[in-house]
């Protein structure tokens, strides 16, 4: 029997160990079986899915009575139940959570390879009548590795004690080392969807501080001195402290709004340059302005997680302009030298207020904007302009720079 092929019967199914040995009929390519492993993972389907669709053809192909896939769970310590074929509902639900070191799983997970076991030495006491009644007497662990990491394990049920031939036992722990990467790739996706969560949280608390609820304060400190000057029926001092916290409350209001839709605006998923024109076009009916949007770069390749901070820093400088600048027209340009990303928020409005860059002010979110660059690993700046406005400047590393530099 090649290692290219494995024999099936003429219905596609595999034949039990005796019979499948006994004659080289038919031949399913393991090539076939490969390039689906390699399609599936260049998929987006889900690897559950994909871990059962496999499941499904290793069973076919070894002949086995029943077949499980299991996944480490969060704590590192079980296995958990995936999915399985063939198996009783009362064998399922017993079998939902193992602990990690037991039997063949347990084995295989500690050796880092495949192990054939008799299931009446090797699984739990409380499942071995079960395993039995559904006349699967050996169970076949294939441990799915990454980097010498044991991510999750294939169980096949045979009913004798033949061993899988050894082309199958190739096929099988190629299998396993693709889809353990699969896993790993998963774990690390969600991982990366959890920090980019607590990035944001972190950004919109920091913006909340900066915004609403350094207002909010104000207002508060002004409802104190108010209510002492109704005690002392100070009337010119209660009504200049009034409206103070009218003003204050109608800010705290502008606010509010200004950071939920900046929450509700989404990146375009066509990409950064594509969605800066759409933001132009909308702050030009914003703020009564014109707003140009100029890409000079040849070539704009920036990752999904610093398109969105390039983005974010563009849109509360328009927001600033829109709140401050009194600006007839603003241009936005991206542009690329030497392997340097520039941008250039510049508008003709009224300019900078002294000490407008130290200050804790409200005016340019600089704290936020200044974070936000960082993670670019690049520079922030504010400056006037000479003949009159006021100009941001966001410098950045390009990522093949940044490469050279590694």
């Amino acid at each position: 029997m090649d290692v290219q092929s494995i024999p099936v019967d003429r219905i596609g199914r595999a034949q039990p160990a005796p019979a499948r040995r006994a004659r080289a009929g038919d031949r399913l390519p393991v090539v076939e079986v490969l390039a689906e492993i390699a399609s599936s993972m260049n998929s987006d389907a889900n690897t559950e899915q994909m871990l059962m669709r496999f499941l499904e053809i290793m069973v076919r192909i070894s002949g086995a009575k029943a077949g499980a896939v299991r996944v480490l769970t969060a704590d590192g310590a079980h296995w958990r139940l995936a999915g399985s074929i063939g198996l009783a509902p009362a064998l399922v639900e017993k079998e939902r959570y193992v602990p990690l070191e037991c039997g063949a799983c347990g084995k295989a997970t500690l050796d880092r390879h495949a192990q054939f076991e008799d299931v009446m030495e090797t699984c739990q006491k409380q499942v071995r009548h079960l395993y039995y009644a559904q006349e699967c007497r050996t169970v076949y662990a294939v441990p799915m590795r990454h980097k010498g990491r044991v991510m999750g394990v294939y169980n096949l049920f045979m009913d004798d004690a033949v061993p899988l031939p050894q082309d199958i036992r190739f096929l099988f722990n190629s299998i396993s080392e693709h889809l353990g990467m699969a896993l790993e790739n998963s774990r690390l996706t969600r991982e990366n969807m959890r920090i980019s969560l607590m990035n944001e949280r972190t950004m919109l608390a920091n913006q909340i501080h900066d915004s609403l609820a350094q207002t909010l304060a104000y207002a508060k400190m002004r409802l104190s001195v108010l209510n002492e000057a109704l005690a002392r029926g100070d009337e010119a001092q209660t009504n200049r402290y009034l409206g103070d916290v009218e003003e204050a409350v109608d800010m705290a209001y502008s606010e509010l709004r200004n950071l939920i839709s900046q929450f509700r605006d989404r990146i375009d998923p066509r990409g950064l340059v594509p969605a800066l024109q759409e933001l132009a076009e909308s702050f030009s009916r914003k703020a009564n302005a014109d707003v140009d949007f100029l890409n000079v770069a040849q070539d704009v390749v920036l990752t999904p997680e610093d398109e969105v901070q390039v983005y974010h820093i563009i849109q509360e400088s328009l927001y600033n302009i829109c709140k401050h600048a009194r600006a007839r027209h603003v241009v936005v340009t991206l542009d690329l030298k030497d392997d340097q990303y520039v941008v250039n928020v510049a508008d003709d409005g009224v300019g900078l207020k002294q000490n407008a860059t130290t200050s804790k002010g409200k005016s340019f979110g600089l704290t936020i904007m200044r974070e936000r660059a960082a993670k670019l690993n690049g520079h922030l700046s504010i400056e006037s302009r000479p003949a009159g406005g006021t100009i941001v400047r966001l410098v950045f590393p390009s990522r093949h720079a940044v490469e050279e530099k590694a």
